[in-house]
């Protein structure tokens, strides 16, 4: 019994990184109504800036992220603005045709810039350290990972709703053609929004760099977890990309208690019984 029980508050760790993976995903699509097929590259293109950063300074993953972070966001608003913003509009095929595009150009990039090789931020002593609780070893890095993901949620969810930059993405969202009358910059505010959910997917890159290796053609996987989290909790519901991660994570890690072949196979499954079930996800977004 404590070994599936184990099983079960592992994946709820591990839902922590999923939900990170989500939730610049929720915001875009939440605000803009982007679906970012990049997303996933980008994640990994945040773990090689950290590679790179601790490499010439030589300062700790966690102290990378105070230069990555900023850069991230400077790319998702150049990106955005420059862009993305051109592919917006009624037809949802444009955008994601570009993004596809993007995504086979970061991807390539990082091949030339990096290789092929996987590589790994080195994080020192948290990577292996845990601590006893009961009759379990919960590893501080994967209850860090969790610890960070509410945090980025919850801010997310005060960035959203209770600040004059959440209220003009309220705005874009719901009508954008009614706030531009009032004033708003349609293009300013989505590249915000972008420079925002890049800024987080830079904390998922980091993290991910240092629980695993990584390389330039993984991100793809990244984006089907970040895909499935999102549509599990509810397509723009903030929170319900964590409840998503976790309803993910536990999945993979119960597949992988019953036969270590199952772990990505379970999660895929319980991706497709949410959909069937609720096809909005568990906690679709209220319109008010």
């Amino acid at each position: 019994m404590i070994e599936w029980i184990n099983a079960v508050v592992q994946g709820i760790l591990l839902g922590g990184l999923y939900a990170l993976f989500a939730a610049g995903l929720s915001l875009i699509f939440g605000v803009m109504r982007l679906v970012n097929i990049a997303h996933g590259d980008l994640i990994i293109l945040a773990a090689y800036l950290g590679l790179s950063t601790t490499m010439l300074l030589g300062v700790h993953p966690f102290v990378a992220l105070l230069i990555v972070m900023p850069a991230m966001a400077g790319i998702g608003y150049i990106l955005q603005r420059g862009l993305l913003n051109q592919t917006l509009g009624s037809d949802i095929l444009p955008p994601l045709l570009v993004t596809f595009g993007l995504s086979v150009i970061v991807q390539n990039a990082l091949l030339e810039g990096y290789t092929a090789d996987p590589q790994k931020l080195n994080a020192g002593a948290i990577e292996t350290a845990s601590i006893a609780v009961g009759g379990l070893s919960l590893g501080v890095l994967p209850l860090l990972t969790f610890g960070m993901a509410i945090v980025v949620i919850a801010g997310l969810q005060w960035i959203f709703y209770s600040t004059a930059l959440g209220r003009g993405f309220r705005a874009v969202s719901d009508n954008q053609d009614i706030a531009q009358l009032m004033g708003l910059n349609k293009a300013h505010i989505y590249g915000l929004a972008m420079a925002l959910a890049l800024a987080v997917t830079a904390i998922a890159g980091i993290l991910l760099g240092v629980r695993t290796s990584f390389d330039p053609a993984i991100g793809g996987g990244r984006l089907i977890f970040g895909f499935e989290a999102v549509i599990i909790g509810g397509l723009g519901n903030i929170w319900g990309t964590l409840a998503g991660g976790v309803i993910l994570g536990v999945a993979q890690t119960i597949g992988a208690k019953i036969d270590p072949g199952w772990q990505v196979l379970a999660g895929h499954i319980a991706f497709l019984v949410v959909l069937a079930v609720r096809p909005n996800g568990l906690f679709p977004r209220v319109e008010h």
